[in-house]
């Protein structure tokens, strides 16, 4: 029986050890991300909106984000959870968005309970949330259209993000998982992990947590073992470390004229060709090109 990238991310999810989620936002990021060794992708709204050129605050359409998704998924063999914002609309728009990702073999789609359009949730500036039962709708519909057993249906609660309290947090959550999301994403803007370990102790569904330390980041992993945590997300350090490297790269040239100095910092032409196998084509023309 062939597994699915579904089945291979339910797997993690549900795993007794704490697993990790690289982001990614492109081909190239998400071939890297794979050749790196992680086992799942996290395919960061923030980071595709960057990559296209525009803000993460819904200023891209869900068929955008999908034609990105698909080359990201070809090219690589391991489970992508996808960043879905809002859900890109009401139920119906998150129906419709479930049914593609599971065409193109998306393993997994996270959806936010903040009102459309969302804000990034690190933007110091008001943010509200959406009603519990409307969002609960989502969730149902989200369950209800996937085309893949497997396909699992995160959902993130931006409780803490806008203030709210460490009861409305949980009840949230307890409302999404009653719901049928199969995980929980809990979020934070707190510098140290105290509210998301705290949030992780009064949890008592059997429903797996997730976090995303991005704030937070000095903590030790280790604090998170044995924690009622399951997945951790490094949502954004791949487009963070693109940006300074592509500046830095671009400042010297200009400032040299010259690419002389900058050689042994950067990838080579054939590391490119490696990434994605210009090999096997040339073999394939021996093949089935006439001469």
């Amino acid at each position: 029986m062939k597994h699915t990238k579904s089945w291979a991310f339910k797997e993690m999810l549900n795993s007794h050890g704490l697993e990790f989620l690289m982001e990614a936002h492109d081909g190239i990021s998400s071939k890297i991300v794979e050749n790196a060794g992680f086992k799942g992708i996290w395919a960061s709204g923030l980071c595709i909106s960057t990559a296209l050129g525009v803000r993460d605050s819904n200023e891209i359409s869900w068929t955008q984000v999908t034609q990105v998704l698909e080359h990201m998924s070809a090219v690589t063999h391991i489970p992508i959870l996808v960043d879905g914002d809002t859900g890109h609309g009401n139920f119906n728009n998150v129906r419709i968005l479930v049914k593609k990702l599971c065409q193109i073999e998306i393993a997994a789609l996270a959806i936010e309970d903040k009102t459309f359009p969302k804000t990034n949730s690190f933007i110091e500036t008001k943010q509200s949330l959406a009603n519990t039962q409307e969002f609960c709708g989502k969730i149902k519909a989200a369950k209800d259209s996937q085309t893949n057993s497997d396909f699992c249906l995160i959902a993130r609660t931006e409780s803490l993000i806008v203030g709210a309290s460490m009861d409305e947090a949980i009840n949230r959550a307890t409302a999404y998982y009653e719901a049928g999301a199969d995980g929980i994403i809990i979020h934070s803007k707190k510098s140290t992990a105290e509210e998301v370990l705290k949030f992780s102790k009064l949890w008592h569904h059997p429903c797996p947590l997730i976090i995303i330390p991005t704030k937070y980041f000095s903590e030790p992993t280790s604090s998170y073992e044995n924690k009622n945590i399951s997945m951790v997300i490094w949502a954004n350090h791949n487009m963070r470390a693109a940006i300074r490297s592509m500046e830095n790269i671009c400042k010297t040239i200009i400032a040299e004229r010259s690419v002389s100095h900058v050689e042994k910092n950067i990838a080579s032409v054939s590391d490119i060709f490696d990434l994605f196998n210009y090999n096997e084509l040339a073999a394939a023309e021996k093949i089935y090109l006439v001469a």
